[in-house]
């Protein structure tokens, strides 16, 4: 009789739970906006990219050469360039990274045969040829209609070095200017961003924080942009995510008392999600626990984004100072059979979530960041594009960005809705991630990701005060939780149209597991 009725509790209990699960699947998730909150502008510069000289990021992945098989314009794919103008890249980092602070801008002018190869000491000793160096760049920004964000060198560089490549960029007159346009460009370049070294706390230095500050002041008087056409700011190096939180205090510190001789614009911050150091997060083939472990680690960025943002606002309150996130992204083992120090690794659904859940934060941030870059744009970590040889493949990664592009410049809104949770071991998280924002012609946008892996969500969105009349989307869903685009399967993960169910002046949708999702509401 007592293992009966041990028996027949257990019964109740699988069915209570099943009826539990069951029941958080039936359940809708009411999200109503209020289209009349006066919210920040959303800085279209948070969906920013990054370049790097490493492993097959420039070369291969930009570059291939004018005499390339491979069809370019100048030496610069044009595959690449294509699916790149779909995303409305607003600025593109280079040369580093690491790189940046090894990297002496004379390598790369002149014609190709005055170039100076070098070592890339930074990424394992590889041959660095300097076939793309600043003229290429910068037609690489035109094609793809970017703005310059150019990191000068400061851990193996000189003030006058930088100084010098500032004026070779913007000025009209000087010597250096002359030889810009004998180079090939008469007309000078607009420079938006200016970072003055990169992690200059380890592969860029190593310095304390006061040893960075007494840099950046000199790199930041003697670094000046001769082109009205557009106002270089300057961004000083800050932490990372783990460590050297005295470089945002010391550098705002110093900033609050500032002389007219030097200025910044921003602040970098460096987070990755990598699980550890080094990184072995396997990229594919996880299981549910490490899928979980990777999600909660992305929304760790709002907390370090927080806590630099106090300190920030006890010395600029108005908010002159913006934030840059100028390297995110994730950080797994390398993919089997490459290189490891070319950092390629496989970009599935997971990656696009961990990007929709990075864009969500900044943009609650957006009164202070006003930047971001993700780590990298091309076959290194976390990228949008993946080449071999003639080929090219877009990452489900590249697939978030896209739908994210109505976002920028918009204004953020409020919302109210109950998450849920989305537990997994000792890993608890909200099951549902949401934003809002107003565009300048009064649409409306709301972004959607359902962080589970198992269970789909339904949501039913309203208006505070007004009935909604319609709404279309895409949502970007996967079979698994580790599906990828490959070379053989090049559109296993991409985005489908979505027509929410309009009733009583609401939108009805449901939400597939692990997906984003983003609706235009009129």
């Amino acid at each position: 009789m007592k293992n009966f009725k041990n028996a027949t509790l257990c019964l109740v209990l699988i069915l209570a739970a099943v009826y539990n699960l069951q029941a958080q699947e039936d359940q809708k998730i009411l999200i109503t906006i209020d289209p009349e909150s006066d919210g920040p502008q959303i800085s279209r510069h948070i969906f920013g990219q990054f370049a790097e000289h490493l492993g097959r990021g420039i070369y291969e992945g930009v570059w291939v050469g004018p005499a390339s098989a491979i069809p370019n314009t100048r030496g610069i794919r044009n595959d690449v360039v294509e699916a790149l103008r779909e995303l409305n890249v607003p600025n593109v980092r280079w040369p580093g990274g690491c790189f940046a602070d090894e990297y002496h801008w004379r390598d790369g002018i002149g014609t190709q045969d005055e170039r100076m190869a070098r070592i890339n000491a930074s990424w394992a000793g590889r041959p660095e040829p300097n076939t793309f160096g600043t003229h290429e760049y910068f037609d690489f920004l035109k094609q793809i209609g970017a703005n310059a964000f150019i990191s000068a060198n400061v851990g193996s560089g000189t003030v006058k070095e930088a100084a010098d490549w500032l004026e070779y960029l913007t000025a009209e007159g000087s010597s250096l200017a002359l030889e810009r346009s004998r180079n090939g460009h008469p007309d000078p370049y607009p420079v938006a961003f200016w970072g003055i070294g990169n992690e200059s706390w380890g592969c860029g230095g190593p310095l304390t924080a006061e040893e960075y500050l007494t840099e950046l002041k000199k790199f930041s008087n003697f670094s000046t942009n001769y082109n009205p056409a557009l106002n270089t700011r300057h961004i000083a190096v800050g932490p990372d995510g783990a460590d050297f939180a005295e470089y945002t205090e010391v550098i705002m510190n110093a900033w609050s008392t500032k002389s007219w001789a030097w200025n910044i614009g921003g602040i970098s911050l460096h987070r990755y999600t990598r699980n550890g150091w080094p990184p072995n997060i396997p990229a594919s083939g996880f299981d549910n626990q490490q899928y979980a472990n990777v999600l909660a680690e992305t929304v760790g960025m709002d907390s370090f984004i927080s806590e630099n943002e106090k300190i920030m606002n006890r010395y600029d309150p108005e908010g002159n100072v913006a934030i840059f996130v100028d390297e995110w992204g994730t950080w797994y083992a390398p993919t089997e059979g490459t290189d490891p120090g070319s950092l390629e690794q496989e970009n599935t659904i997971r990656d696009a979530i961990v990007a929709a859940l990075n864009f969500n934060i900044f943009v609650r941030h957006a009164e202070r960041v006003r930047g971001a870059n993700i780590a990298q744009m091309i076959n290194v970590l976390q990228s949008l594009i993946i080449t071999k040889e003639e080929e090219m493949i877009l990452t489900p990664t590249y697939h978030a960005f896209r739908l994210y592009v109505p976002f920028q410049q918009a204004r953020r809104l409020s919302l109210a809705y109950n998450s849920g949770i989305y537990a997994e071991g000792n890993v608890e998280l909200q099951r549902l991630d949401a934003i809002a924002a107003k565009q300048e012609n009064g649409h409306i946008i709301l972004a959607l990701t359902n962080l589970d892996p198992v269970r789909s969500v339904t949501v039913e969105v309203m208006m505070k005060d007004r009935m909604l009349k319609q709404a279309t989307g895409e949502t970007l869903s996967a079979p698994f939780m580790d599906s990828q685009n490959t070379f053989e399967n090049p559109e296993q993960v991409k985005p489908q149209v979505l027509n929410p169910r309009m009733q009583n002046g609401k939108a009805e949708i449901t939400l597939k597991p692990h997906s984003v999702t983003v609706i235009l509401l009129n």
